[in-house]
């Protein structure tokens, strides 16, 4: 079981951080969980039946892959950067697993419609920043709509997806993402187009043959002295055509994750923007 971090011992780092000179995020922390809570809602924005559904989620995707999935919902930042917020959120609630802290954290701040994911450990190799940017995308449309729960629960998904992809050994990155489902009203509306050209075409190609009946035998059809050979050639039918791609040089920044360095000393990956 992982450790439980108490209300009071958060309040104790955060105060050993603003004796360092470093942020003080959380001079205010109250309505933060006193408990190990994978969703941090200190202001009571969703419903507690919603928060609840929410930590359930999280903790089955997090318990199943090894890696801590967390989210925070907050009014204000307190006069921090998003990024050092959310940085400093992860470390001071003790989220990640295992020496590495392996997890990521999705930060979402109403007053300036700002999100943030931050990423840790094994979480910057699967969490790359072209793919925190798709993420983004996703969740985007609930956040401005203020569909909060819908966009929490489709960024959990996500996160569920992408750390299994990067299991496999190819993480989602600038040229690799998630491909969208298509939707199953095409399928019939393929099926309906398919099906009424075949039909035209048909029924073009039988209209033309009126004059014509129906003969026994191949030969019949053919009229007499109309196949005349006038001229012959010899073709090649087939051919074996062998390429080899050329490697292409990936230029510097084009994928993979960019890192940064939190008040605390931890190294993490992430990026964000406005909703």
């Amino acid at each position: 079981m992982k450790k439980r971090k108490t209300y009071a011992a958060v309040m104790l780092a955060a105060g050993l951080l603003s004796l360092l000179g470093c942020a003080t995020a959380f001079a205010d922390a109250e309505g933060f969980s006193e408990e190990y809570s994978r969703f941090q809602d200190p202001d009571g924005i969703l419903s507690g039946d919603e928060a609840e559904e929410l930590n359930e989620k999280l903790d089955e995707i997090s318990h199943n892959q090894d890696f801590d999935v967390t989210a925070a919902l907050v009014n204000s930042l307190g006069g921090s950067s998003v990024q050092d917020y959310a940085d400093d959120l992860y470390d001071m609630c003790d989220f990640g697993y295992g020496a590495d802290r392996d997890g990521v954290l999705l930060l979402v701040s109403l007053e300036d419609h700002d999100w943030y994911i931050s990423t840790s450990g094994y979480g910057i190799t699967a969490f790359t920043d072209a793919g925190i940017q798709y993420i983004g995308e996703q969740i985007k449309p609930d956040l401005a709509d203020g569909n909060y729960l819908d966009a929490f629960e489709t960024y959990a998904d996500q996160c569920d997806n992408f750390i299994t992809q990067a299991n496999s050994g190819e993480p989602y990155d600038v040229d690799h993402m998630p491909k969208e489902p298509l939707s199953p009203i095409w399928f019939g509306i393929s099926f309906v187009v398919g099906l009424g050209g075949a039909l035209i075409v048909v029924g073009v190609n039988k209209s033309e043959l009126k004059s014509v009946g129906m003969q026994q035998e191949a030969r019949n059809y053919v009229r007499p002295g109309s196949m005349k050979v006038t001229n012959s050639s010899d073709f090649f039918l087939y051919r074996k055509v062998t390429r080899t791609e050329k490697p292409q040089q990936k230029s510097s920044g084009s994928g993979g994750s960019s890192t940064h360095t939190s008040s605390s000393g931890k190294t993490h990956g992430g990026g964000g923007g406005k909703f």
